[in-house]
């Protein structure tokens, strides 16, 4: 039993190992606590199911679709050593890349710009058209907002990227230094991929919570349809947020503020599930958080959040620029959910979408930093510009 146990638990990466001091574990126990306190349990318990069934499942179910085809029609990098070779599709290619969900396409780019592959264009356009983790989070929530803003940035990255080479060239602010690549190297159990708990757990969780998601979409009540006490699926569904927000306190200590805001790394030979599991997770955890700020910031001040933006509608634009120069995918999740849930407008979304670089400006950061900063710089002017006329023609 103890073997099962900590196979089970096996760390997703070499070096990370469960310890009692992880202050990530603060997390689950603040929910936990404020699910058993009497004075909270009423907002606290409906906001993790919704988490849960409305976002996770659907977060999931997106991720594990994405990973699927992204193994199945490029396993090898055919496509993207072809489109390398071609100078006059770097541009389009970086475009591409970025628009792609999460920070994969656009950590591509970076690496492959310091190499000397791309042009700094590449960069500028990568970084703008990418939305990094909350991508999923659109697309699976709002499909036509994510939709528009993935195609969206995609042309607003295109076109950015060309205006920067035709200014400064290909080479602009390219580092000498030559780039190690390090992989995060996983052994294999018994030759095949690595998965560990959270992998396991969303392997065989997303098919069922993703059909329970799809019947409280349907406004059916999954209660009275499955034959079950009245308030047992908000309390399964709150039960398992808490699992999912553990699972990502558990993966590695939060000791940094890339630690708390990125991604954790991936390993070289992850099964598709253990992806899909550390990804949803940490959408999950950063759409709790907003949801709960905003859930109980009106509780306990009795604050109208909604009414004080729409009194500053016209700052909500400049918020969702200002937000997205944060380095990280979990404050542009938190935007996101504040778009999700009516609180903030599409100018703002559309503001964040362009401006915010996820997690690729980590290694931009620590690869190219003068490269990275000017580039975040070039991605502002078009968020402010493409938020603030969303704001003038559609939303006054």
């Amino acid at each position: 039993m103890t073997e099962f146990l900590s196979k089970l638990l096996a760390p997703a990466a070499k070096g990370q190992h469960f310890s009692p001091h992880y202050h990530r574990l603060v997390v689950p126990a603040l929910l936990l606590a404020l699910v058993v306190a009497e004075p909270t349990r009423a907002v606290v318990l409906p906001t993790l199911s919704d988490a849960f069934w409305q976002v996770a499942a659907y977060v999931a179910a997106t991720l594990a679709l994405f990973h699927y085809l992204s193994e199945k029609f490029d396993r090898n990098g055919a496509f993207l050593h072809t489109l390398m070779r071609h100078r006059n599709l770097q541009v389009l290619f970086a475009s591409f890349m970025g628009a792609l969900p999460g920070c994969g396409g656009a950590i591509v780019v970076i690496t492959q710009f310091v190499r000397g592959n791309l042009s700094f264009g590449s960069v500028v356009a990568v970084l703008t058209a990418t939305m990094g983790d909350a991508a999923f989070l659109l697309l699976a929530t709002k499909p036509y907002d994510g939709v528009f803003m993935l195609v969206l940035g995609f042309f607003v990255g295109l076109i950015s990227g060309r205006v920067v080479d035709a200014l400064h060239g290909d080479d602009f602010l390219r580092p000498a230094a030559k780039y190690n690549e390090e992989l995060t190297s996983c052994a294999k159990a018994n030759g095949q991929p690595f998965i560990n708990a959270q992998g396991r757990f969303w392997q065989w969780a997303v098919i069922p919570a993703l059909s329970v998601a799809l019947i409280g979409s349907f406004q059916l009540d999954a209660d009275h349809l499955f034959g079950l006490p009245t308030g047992t699926t908000e309390l399964v569904g709150a039960a398992l947020a808490i699992v999912t927000v553990t699972f990502w306190a558990l993966q590695r200590e939060a000791n940094t503020y890339e630690s708390v805001v990125g991604e954790d790394p991936k390993c070289q030979h992850a099964h598709l599930f253990q992806g899909v599991a550390q990804d949803t997770n940490f959408v999950t955890v950063w759409v709790i958080a907003a949801f709960l700020a905003f859930e109980l910031t009106i509780m306990v001040f009795h604050i109208d959040l909604a009414g004080i933006f729409g009194e500053w509608a016209p700052m909500l634009p400049l918020f969702g620029v200002l937000v997205g120069l944060l380095p990280g995918c979990g404050p542009q999740i938190l935007v996101t959910s504040l778009y999700i849930s009516g609180t903030v407008p599409m100018s703002a979304q559309i503001g964040n979408a362009i401006s915010n670089d996820g997690d690729a400006l980590f290694p931009a950061i620590a690869l190219a930093p003068k490269a990275a900063l000017v580039a975040t710089v070039y991605s502002t002017i078009p968020a402010l510009l493409f938020a603030y006329s969303y704001f003038l023609l559609v939303e006054i």
